[in-house]
């Protein structure tokens, strides 16, 4: 951000970023400390890793001395989040955080997040309301300046630096961003749109290919699970907890019946992609535009969870009679956007004495914000979660005249709603918001939609007095129970139970891995998925953009919590969720739009390959770093002359050249390893073909900002093409005068990558490391930027490190291929739960407990997380004790300051 490094400069000329002033906000973390309102002690002990262990004697206690925890090290995180999530991000960074405000606030995230707060379970409530008095209990009395140092940075250049009371609604409205970030296919859909009328319905559906399922095994076979009440599994009595649609809100849509629409008709099953047809969608340049438009406004959100390439995770389980403890391990590793702090903040909530007053007994990872443990175990069980991508989004092209819409041959007012946003050293904006029956309108954020119009992707012509706006129906939109379901995880005890706290997890849906001390495995599939007609006749649903005018394409409801798929122990004594395809058929629809399934068929391969599994075996399958589409790619690719003929463009002296690189390839065992090795020289050449592969084969026909980034769907997709040597795609729209063949593409890649390795790596392809190409910096969200000076980046940085893996590889440290070969994501964090013993299991974080840059806790995790490591995980108090922890004492009365 240039305002920022405009206030870093000012920062450092003044002398301010001293180490007196870095450290005055450190934590206190031994000793003792006020917490007012606490029943009784609770005992804070952080372990060798900075770890918080709490121990109270009641839920509420634990409650409010976790966010008194979470205040100490992350409130930084903490309130940028809630100033991102509430729309009010130029409040606290200015005029740079104008444009993620308007959309924000367009969706209406936090007014959502004020509707559900009082449809929770009431210890849910008296949960975040205990979390938030501990935090503010922790602000009291400090300035911003003791908070985090990040406020006396931002002091320097906007004045006025002032935090507010947290509030129950601050930590719910983080859980809106984590359902934004993990949503699903709203970006393929509203692609698809856009290149329509671009490419022919033949090209899109090749570049969006079917999930193969034979190649690529789904999560649960159709033995684990059928979707009739005939072979499928015996379901337990239990009540679907998700809420139903508010339709007084203007940001849902009133056609919505009860979220359980147990009544409701299935979606009929439907082909994985549109095919040519006289049905096929025609979208005009100027309706391309509309949607182009809501693309810029959706891009404006920032990631802070991640989104794109590599958002996803790795997840399985592993029944006791194939393990060599005898009881079940359970392995996670989800993927999301890496910086500085992580995503996670690890933490136990522990009663003393576990009775049903004081049921709590919880290890695991947080979100610093949010009260309970997202991801973990507890005495009982162990679960962990992926993304299941579920279709939960939908575009709407609206025809308007005026201030009205038209539904169903009649006009309908739209919604109106003014919002104000508060620019911190500037004037405030006012923005007007309008929605339709399905949501807000989107195509209004950016400045000049009203300008777009043209055909719908429907063949319906319209008025030339009508103008098109483009609304958006999201799940996360609906007020859910989504803050019920963290809390009773953590409280479940054995499978019915966890399906019970499952049932409450709405959005963002997920895939959940279980286990438990009973040497129980299981899978659950939860969430809000609706359901809803095609909008082209013989495409899935929400494939593409519907038409809004026509109700008959409206959610009719939802998926009933009992029709999504579950398992208990399947007889092969495995389950691997890792985003692919949930299940074989079709019902219930979720989506077509899955990871191709690459990592989650390799782990499968891998632990077919061992026998009586290790825990340290589990957490050597999380570092596989093979990559399974190079088994494709490689042969095709040593299948290619490199003979120069008459007329040729490229002359034997390169093409000689690069065969020198190419004999890389040979022999390579299609691992990408970081450091210096012969794989290592493979992987960088390999890596760089592909990445000058894509861009020759794609992006002549695709437009800026839906270039191929690489991934799980373009691996699928190129597997097809090379077996299609006739596809359009192959030639090269760059050369009018030239049509390229399938060899001449694959040809030209091998040369363009060697020239370009000889460029940043040197002449000597022995020489290259995949590791230097392929590299990490943990950025701090505001500070850590290129912009920033050196200085500044030294303090709130960490890296650049070399790193292994890459795309579509179970060791998940994800590039995008339109911008180079910087990690874009990769595993947030590792664990390994040994059920047979709990403090036998790992975990590590990618940074560290700390938030603040001048704390040895800040990154001290991050080495053994790059390297593959993973830290004893202490479970029972005797084991937290043996590392000789700091033990800070919370007293709910006394005169101590913490």
């Amino acid at each position: 951000m240039g305002l920022i490094a405009v206030l870093v400069v000012a920062a450092l000329v003044a002398g301010v970023v001293v180490t007196t002033t870095v450290r005055a906000s450190l934590p206190k973390t031994t000793g003792t400390a006020d917490l007012p309102g606490l029943g009784a002690d609770v005992s804070v002990l952080r372990d060798d890793s900075g770890i918080p262990h709490l121990y109270g004697d009641s839920i509420t206690d634990l409650a409010r001395a976790q966010g008194y925890v979470h205040a100490q090290e992350r409130f930084f995180e903490m309130d940028l989040r809630r100033h991102v999530t509430a729309g009010r991000l130029a409040e606290l960074v200015g005029a740079d955080g104008l444009e993620s405000d308007k959309v924000i606030r367009t969706m209406g995230w936090r007014r959502i997040a004020e509707e559900e707060l009082p449809t929770l379970k009431p210890q849910t409530r008296q949960v975040l309301q205990a979390y938030a008095e501990g935090v503010n209990t922790y602000l009291r009395g400090r300035s911003p300046g003791d908070v985090a140092v990040e406020y006396t940075l931002l002091g320097l250049r906007l004045p006025d630096v002032t935090i507010e009371e947290w509030t129950p609604v601050d930590s719910i409205s983080w859980l809106k961003a984590m359902a934004w970030d993990l949503r699903g296919n709203y970006e393929d859909e509203l692609a698809r749109a856009r290149l329509s009328g671009r490419l022919s319905p033949a090209q899109i559906a090749q570049i969006y290919p079917p999930y193969d399922s034979t190649a690529r095994p789904p999560i649960l076979s159709n033995q684990e699970w059928s979707p009739t009440d005939e072979g499928r599994p015996v379901s337990s009595s239990v009540p679907s907890a998700l809420t139903d649609a508010a339709a007084s809100t203007s940001t849902t849509s009133d056609a919505v019946t009860s979220p359980r629409a147990a009544a409701a008709p299935r979606a009929a099953a439907a082909p994985a992609a549109a095919s040519a047809s006289a049905d096929d969608p025609v979208v005009s340049a100027t309706a391309q535009q509309a949607y182009a438009l809501v693309q810029d406004a959706l891009d404006a959100v920032p990631q802070l969870l991640g989104r794109g390439e590599g958002i996803g995770s790795n997840s399985w389980v592993v029944a006791g009679s194939r393990t060599s403890t005898g009881k079940p391990l359970l392995a996670n590793d989800p993927h999301l956007a890496l910086g500085q702090p992580g995503v996670w903040i690890q933490n136990s909530l522990r009663c003393r004495t576990v009775s049903s007053t004081c049921p709590l007994d919880v290890s695991g990872f947080s979100f610093a914000g949010v009260p309970g443990v997202i991801i973990g175990h507890n005495a009982d069980i162990a679960w962990g979660m992926t993304n299941l991508k579920p279709d939960v989004t939908d575009f709407y092209l609206e025809r308007v005249v005026g201030d009205t819409y038209l539904r169903d041959g009649d006009w309908a007012p739209i919604t109106y709603r003014e919002e104000v946003i508060k620019i911190r050293g500037g004037a405030d904006q006012r923005i007007t918001v309008r929605s339709t029956v399905h949501g807000p309108v989107m195509s209004d954020v950016v400045e000049g939609a009203n300008d777009a119009g043209g055909r719908a992707p429907t063949q319906q012509e319209g008025d030339e007095n009508e103008t098109y706006a483009v609304s958006l129906a999201w799940t996360g939109l609906i007020p859910s129970r989504t803050a019920d379901a963290i809390l009773d995880l953590g409280l479940a005890t054995n499978f019915q139970e966890f399906r019970e706290a499952a049932s409450s997890f709405a959005v963002p849906s997920q895939n959940l891995v279980y286990a438990d001390t009973e040497g129980n495995i299981g899978y659950q599939a939860p969430g809000q998925v609706p359901i809803r007609r095609s909008a082209i006749p013989r495409a899935a649903p929400g494939f593409w953009p519907a038409p809004g005018w026509d109700s008959a394409y409206d959610w009719t409801g939802f998926v009933a919590f009992e029709d999504l798929p579950w398992a208990l122990n399947p007889t092969d004594g495995v389950i691997v969720a890792a985003n692919q395809a949930v299940v074989a058929g079709e019902t219930p629809f979720l989506t077509t739009d899955w990871d191709r399934g690459w990592r989650s068929t390799r782990i499968a391969e891998r632990l077919s390959g061992l026998n009586s599994i290790s825990p340290v075996e589990m957490a050597a399958v999380q570092l596989d770093d093979q990559d399974p589409f190079a088994k494709v790619l490689v042969p095709a690719l040593l299948g290619v002359t490199l003979e120069a003929s008459e007329g040729d463009q490229i002359s034997q002296e390169l093409l000689d050249f690069t065969r020198e690189a190419r004999e890389l390839l040979r022999g390579w065992d299609y691992t990408t390893p970081a450091g210096d090795s012969d794989a290592g020289a493979s992987a960088a050449y390999y890596n760089a073909v592909w990445r000058n592969l894509v861009k020759s084969l794609f992006d002549d026909e695709l437009p800026v900002g839906l270039k191929s980034d690489g991934g799980s769907r373009w691996r699928a997709a190129v597997t097809d093409l090379l077996d299609d040597p006739d596809s359009a795609w192959w030639d090269n729209k760059l050369t009018p005068n030239i049509t390229e063949s399938r060899d001449e593409i694959l040809r030209q890649s091998l040369v363009q990558a060697r020239l370009e390795l000889t460029r940043e790596l040197g002449k000597d392809p022995g020489q290259w490391q995949w590791g230097k190409l392929h590299r990490l910096t943990l950025e701090h969200a505001v500070l850590g930027g290129e912009t920033m000076p050196g200085a500044v980046r030294w303090l709130v940085n960490e890296g650049p490190f070399d790193v292994p893996g890459g795309s579509a590889i179970v060791n998940a440290n994800s590039w995008n291929a339109s911008l180079g070969y910087e990690v874009t994501a990769g595993p947030s964090m590792r664990m390994v739960v040994d059920l047979a013993d709990l403090d036998g299991s790992t975990w590590i974080n990618s940074t560290g407990v700390s938030g603040h840059p001048a704390d040895a806790r800040y990154a001290d995790q991050v080495e053994d997380w790059v390297s593959g490591k993973q830290r004893p995980w202490p479970f029972s108090e005797d084991a937290v004790r043996a590392q000789d922890p700091d033990v800070l004492t919370l007293r709910p009365e006394g005169s101590t300051t913490g």
